[in-house]
């Protein structure tokens, strides 16, 4: 017999020993390793490897998704042999293991890596090159787990994390899928708990909090220590996004397991009592945490002043701040900064201000943070001198404003119409060494377009994107709104259908903008077109929105199609607001539909809305439309006596109303009683011009120029509709001489004639 045939002979023995102690043991899966030595006995050269089903760990189960399904059913003679010529290969350097590598399945990876437990240079090498070769190597959850714990003990956490990411992105696998991974292979790799704190760190730093909850479960229900590091991670970021109930889990899960907590442990925990709002809980909390040895520090004072200044509890703040040096702790500026913060924003601006001193006494420096809360404020009160004196403070300690402090200074000047003011810190803005941004593009904008300078607005915007700095909804909607009020609806269209050119949605008030100036136009057709527009893109509706469509169609008499907006709002559940209801009376009394408006009233006053001023002189006005101004009065006095406090406009309102009754007694008994028993109201250019009218049209003109002499002597100024009034009287009695007296008297006021003259 030649050495081929021996071979031959020994390949078929070996492999006929295999499949008899297959067979033998058909409830168990028995993997065979050929073990290398010059023993004779070919039998002596197999060893079992650990029984698959007999683990200490659970039985792995890949899901259905698994990629190992078919691979992991069996492990082979071929293998076994695989494995030890990649371990050979390995432990030579060769440069051939790319040629075994092909031929891997995903078992045969976990089987090589158990081998390189003790050798951990090995180890890495396979991984090494299994990466470089096979980049696309399908694996499952346990070839990954193993590789991670390998590279993890070689102290490659970031390689390690990679693999878990990878894990943790593949279809179908579940939390409860990659902890057994990891843990059936935890101990044939030799690795430690540090594992199961990357896990969870990996879970967090991904954003998938539900996660990493629901992995630190299933690890502590294993009997596995998380470090308090890897607990920190989780449960501040559970605070973070406000999942506190879970994060109270996870700290009372700490507890149990006597992991010991630290600083930052009672720092977070601490927050999220404050962001629950039970601050009231703090101080048992700190109890509990003191007996285990952990004391508070300055972020926890920090972090209770800050809860209590955001809340407008300043006495509180106050005090803890007072406390802080007797534990040994100084206030440093952001403990100033948050006082100062919260004193601006509950309105305390000169308490914040004696803050400031206190701080600067302190030996502290301010920066940018602690006087943008007070700019802030000042901007919101108005306070022009204050304000400046801020900002020259803070330029004179050469602190360097943000972009913030430069928004607030430039949007007071543009809400006081000093553009001048406002572009000389737009442009300090750019000498500031910052870029401006388009917040402070657009308040510059807004000024512009508030002066009805839309031109120059027009040429900031193209300025802003020149820079690179792109328009939002916001700038869009300023331009929108400055074009409306111009009545450039073709300039504003152009620019909707560039808004929606360029991928950017209009939310409600862009719609509602153009609404209403096609509305202030009398294109309703097109207003309606846009409303159908925003029901179909499924944009809010809101009730300013309807309101606005109400008022148009209300304006021009259209009852009937103002009715059907009323019910088509109803309907969406959007409540009506005293505006609404304003709309829709003083709509149905122009038109003279007064049934119609006392049953809106009604249900306005069911629905327990107060009825404004506004709404009142509708129903006034619906009276005296329908000649009924004694039933106007009536009503007036009923809302009086209801504590409704009447305005001129429902004064003037009766005061027409009887005049075209030609009841004029009355109509004077109203002003008097609009002078005499209401104190604060006076007589305007409507009331006398409504009495006026009366007199010239019953032909009393000596009447009517007592009365004009009266209204000049009380400093109330003729306009032309008074003087064309009393020009038309004289010139209907035929006494031209007073109509040409009064008509040079009317062009030495700066009036001209109208074509009623």
């Amino acid at each position: 017999m030649n050495q081929t045939t021996v071979k031959v002979f020994k390949f078929q023995f070996l492999f006929s020993i295999e499949i008899k102690l297959s067979l033998s043991q058909p409830q168990k899966m028995i993997v065979h390793r050929i073990i290398p030595s010059r023993v004779k006995d070919p039998l002596t050269r197999f060893k079992p490897l650990k029984n698959l089903t007999t683990s200490s760990s659970p039985v792995f189960e890949p899901s259905s998704s698994s990629s190992s399904s078919s691979s992991s059913a069996s492990f082979s003679v071929s293998d076994s042999f695989l494995v030890e010529k990649i371990c050979f290969s390995l432990k030579q350097g060769n440069n051939n293991v790319r040629n075994h590598l092909i031929r891997l399945n995903p078992l045969a990876v976990v089987e090589v890596l158990y081998r390189c437990r003790n050798d951990l240079t090995l180890g890495q090498r396979f991984v090494d090159q299994l990466g470089f070769h096979f980049p696309n190597f399908k694996h499952t959850s346990l070839s990954l787990s193993a590789m991670i714990h390998i590279l993890v003990r070689s102290g490659r956490l970031s390689d390690a994390q990679s693999c878990l990411l990878r894990m943790i992105r593949r279809s179908g696998v579940s939390r409860l899928e990659i902890v057994n991974s990891l843990d059936s292979t935890f101990s044939n790799c030799g690795s430690n708990d540090s594992v199961f704190d990357l896990l969870i760190r990996t879970y967090v730093q991904a954003r998938k909090l539900r996660e990493a909850h629901e992995a630190f479960t299933l690890l502590r229900s294993k009997g596995f220590t998380v470090s308090i590091d890897a607990c920190n991670a989780l449960i501040g970021s559970l605070v973070r996004i406000g999942w506190v109930e879970l994060a109270w889990g996870v700290y009372q899960e700490i507890s149990r397991s006597g992991v010991g907590i630290n600083v930052y442990t009672l720092n977070i925990m601490v927050n999220a009592l404050c962001k629950d709002g039970k601050m009231e809980k703090v101080g048992t909390f700190l109890s509990q945490v003191q007996e285990k040895g952990v004391y508070p520090d300055i972020v926890t004072y920090n972090t209770l002043i800050s809860a209590y200044s955001s809340k407008g509890l300043m006495e509180e703040a106050f005090e803890l701040m007072n406390a802080m040096p007797g534990k040994g702790f100084s206030p440093g500026v952001y403990t100033y900064n948050t006082v100062i913060n919260g004193l601006c924003k509950h309105g305390k601006y000169e308490r914040a201000k004696e803050v400031f001193a206190e701080m600067l006494r302190s030996g502290l420096s301010p920066d940018s943070t602690t006087y943008r809360s007070l700019l802030m404020e000042a901007c919101k009160k108005g306070d022009v001198v204050e304000t400046e004196k801020v900002f020259s403070d803070m330029r004179s300690r050469d602190v360097v404003p943000d972009l913030v402090c430069f928004s607030s200074m430039m949007s007071l000047f543009t809400r006081s119409g000093n553009l001048d003011k406002a572009l000389m810190y737009f442009n300090s803005v750019k000498e500031a060494g910052l870029i401006p941004d388009n917040v402070i593009y657009t308040i510059l904008i807004q000024g512009y377009c508030r002066k009805g300078m839309i031109s120059v607005a027009m040429n900031l915007r193209n300025e802003m994107l020149q820079q690179g700095c792109a328009m939002d909804v916001v700038t869009y909607n300023t331009i929108l709104h400055g074009l409306c009020k111009r009545k450039m609806l073709g300039e504003a269209d152009k620019l909707f259908n560039e808004m929606t050119e360029r991928a950017l949605f209009p939310d409600s008030y862009t719609l509602t903008i153009l609404i209403d100036g096609h509305c202030k136009l009398g294109n309703l057709q097109n207003a309606m077109e846009l409303f159908q527009k925003m029901k179909e893109k499924r944009i809010r509706l809101d009730v300013v929105t309807y309101n606005t469509l109400l008022d148009g169609f209300g304006k021009v008499g259209d009852i009937d199609t103002a009715k059907e907006i009323w019910a088509d709002m109803v309907s969406k559940e959007i409540l009506p607001t005293p505006i609404s209801y304003s709309i829709l009376v003083n709509a149905l009394c122009s038109k003279g539909h007064l049934a119609e408006a006392f049953r809106v009233w009604d249900e306005m006053i069911s629905k327990n809305i107060k009825p404004t001023v506004m709404i009142c002189n509708s129903m006034i006005k619906g009276y005296c439309r329908s000649g009924n101004a004694s039933d106007g009065e009536s009503f007036l006095e009923k809302m009086i006596s209801e504590g409704f406090v009447p305005d001129c406009i429902s004064y003037n309102t009766l005061i027409y109303g009887f005049v075209r009754e030609e009841n004029m007694s009355k109509a004077f008994g109203l002003v008097k009683k609009m002078e005499e028993e209401q104190g604060g109201l006076v007589p305007d250019v409507f009331t006398y011009n409504s009495i006026l009218h009366g007199f010239c049209r019953q032909n009393q003109m000596k009447e009517a120029e007592v009365v004009l002499r009266k209204m000049i002597e009380r400093g109330v100024n003729p306009d032309r509709s008074t003087y064309t009034c009393m020009i038309n009287g004289f010139v209907s009695q035929d006494n031209l001489t007073e109509a040409f007296r009064i008509h040079d008297e009317m062009l030495q006021r700066g009036f001209s004639p109208d074509d009623k003259f």
